[in-house]
């Protein structure tokens, strides 16, 4: 599926770093990790493979995932020592290999985000979770997407409707599990302008199902043909009366002759 706006993430990752350090950004980045924080520790396995926009930003820290690598498309200072530099839509991990995978906006700023998502389950274990953030087009941020110029940051980005990522992910054979939203905040650099618009966030909480400007969405790896294990079914027997054959005519006349 191709998009009316091609993009290029070696072009747009300085622009991607500097909005992220903005205070919308950094805010944006609060809220996207409390949300991980209800996921995260509910994810368990030995692997866990993050892959983002912004190499220094590591949204793992909630997962009890023991090994954790990051995967940026650049080196960029204040990188953890288990970070990789390549490419989301050309993943260098073994296929089968990851229990959790984090894509932190790598949808929204993908040249082909179906290929990415293709990448993340390939590397994902049968029975692994797959957790996709990114921005909400259902919100008031995605509204004002449309009011603006696309060429800039973060409006630029794709935002992939939730009904597209479940598509996708059917076809890929994952299955959807969970799913959350937040931040209804308005999409101002203005604290000023923020307060004032106030009404807005009240509106867009009031909204039905997924309103909010960070999308969370959390799919599982099945394995066609299997099926979980059940408890086995014990019958009860109960116990009943035995009811003694009355004895007939002529066993009667026997015992009598005898």
């Amino acid at each position: 599926m191709t998009f009316h706006q091609p993009l290029n993430i070696n072009q747009l990752t300085p622009a991607i770093m500097q909005w992220f350090d903005s205070p919308l950004g950094r805010e944006l980045l609060e809220v996207e990790q409390t949300l991980l924080e209800q996921v995260l520790p509910t994810l368990f396995g030995y692997h866990l493979l993050q892959i983002g926009v912004d190499s220094r930003k590591s949204m793992f820290d909630a997962s009890p995932v023991p090994h954790r690598i990051l995967l940026g498309p650049s080196l960029e200072l204040g990188m953890g020592k288990r970070s990789i530099v390549a490419s989301n839509s050309e993943l260098p991990v073994q296929s089968d290999s990851m229990d959790v995978v984090l894509l932190h906006h790598a949808l929204d700023f993908a040249e082909n985000p179906h290929q990415v998502l293709r990448e993340a389950a390939r590397v994902l274990r049968p029975g692994g979770h797959l957790v996709i953030m990114g921005f909400n087009p259902a919100s008031l941020w995605g509204i004002a997407r449309y009011l603006r110029r696309r060429k800039q940051v973060p409006w630029s980005g794709h935002f992939i409707r939730h009904g597209r990522l479940q598509d996708w992910l059917g076809l890929l054979e994952l299955t959807e599990v969970r799913s959350m939203s937040d931040f209804y905040m308005p999409p101002f650099e203005s604290i000023r302008w923020r307060q004032r618009c106030a009404w807005l966030r009240t509106l867009a909480k009031r909204a039905p199902a997924h309103s909010g400007a960070a999308l969370v969405v959390v799919a599982r790896k099945d394995v066609p043909g299997m099926t979980p294990l059940r408890t086995p079914w014990r019958r009860k027997l109960i116990s009943l009366p035995v009811i003694e054959p009355k004895p007939t005519a002529r066993g009667h006349m026997r015992s009598r002759r005898r």
